[in-house]
């Protein structure tokens, strides 16, 4: 990373889930699932990584683990917001110009990625930086859960964001491109984000990051090789138990 940024890494971790219960605890290979995200986030190696927690076992568990954490309003609307308020807890003087948002349910998460998302930052005029992996499985293309995104290429592994999408996009022959929700924020573009409403766009998709877009924020998508596994099921941790045994 350019020594002209000096980035934060932020992963917001809220303990209830209707899918999967109280899954920032999860067990996965005897750790909490939090806190192979915290490890990774580390050996990404681009500053301090802090969890954001909404409850006091999330603060327990990554202390104990050795991590930093703190502790904010239990509700929060979004992962934004929660990192928002543990930026200003951690960082008060404001010695942090860029936000990485890690999120708190990518156990398998791959420490290059996290280094890939600071990289469009390094032009000036992107205010958010974000990842996506070309689409291989033409199940994927059609299902409205795997967010789409529309961009004009700008380089061999990047592109510009135009839209964010669950429909089919765009049309016609080329490749289509999963989003990936890890966001790197300049620090007053985080500031500007959390100030805004939901925009329409946004209350239409479900997708936050429309807000920013509506509001004439740029954001530059940095093209990765395979999306990491979510984990918002029983089977879904099954998936990730099975995966970190294996590296």
């Amino acid at each position: 990373m350019s020594a002209r940024f000096s980035p934060l890494v932020l992963i917001p971790a809220r303990l209830a889930a209707t899918r999967l219960p109280r899954k920032p605890l999860a067990d996965i290979l005897g750790a909490p699932m939090i806190v192979h995200v915290w490890r990774r986030a580390r050996e990404a190696d681009i500053g301090p990584v802090v969890v954001a927690a909404d409850d006091p076992r999330i603060v327990e568990a990554v202390r104990a683990a050795g991590g930093e954490a703190v502790l904010t309003d239990p509700n929060h609307p979004s992962g934004s917001d929660r990192i928002h308020e543990a930026l200003g807890r951690f960082d008060a003087d404001r010695r942090h110009d860029v936000v990485v948002n890690v999120q708190g349910d990518l156990p398998t998460i791959e420490p290059k990625a996290v280094r890939a998302a600071i990289a469009p930052l390094e032009e000036a005029a992107v205010d958010v930086a974000t990842l996506t992996a070309e689409i291989v499985r033409d199940e994927e293309k059609v299902n409205p859960n795997v967010v789409k995104v529309v961009g004009s290429p700008i380089g061999p592994t990047r592109l510009r964001a135009l839209y964010f999408t669950r429909a089919t996009a765009p049309a016609n022959e080329g490749p289509l491109y999963h989003h990936i929700g890890l966001y790197a924020y300049r620090r007053a573009a985080l500031e500007r984000f959390v100030t805004l409403p939901p925009s329409p766009l946004e209350r239409r998709e479900k997708l936050e990051q429309l807000r920013a877009l509506e509001a004439g924020m740029r954001i530059d998508v940095e093209i990765v090789d395979t999306v990491p596994l979510g984990v918002d099921t029983p089977e879904d941790l099954e998936r990730a138990r099975a995966i970190l045994s294996r590296s």
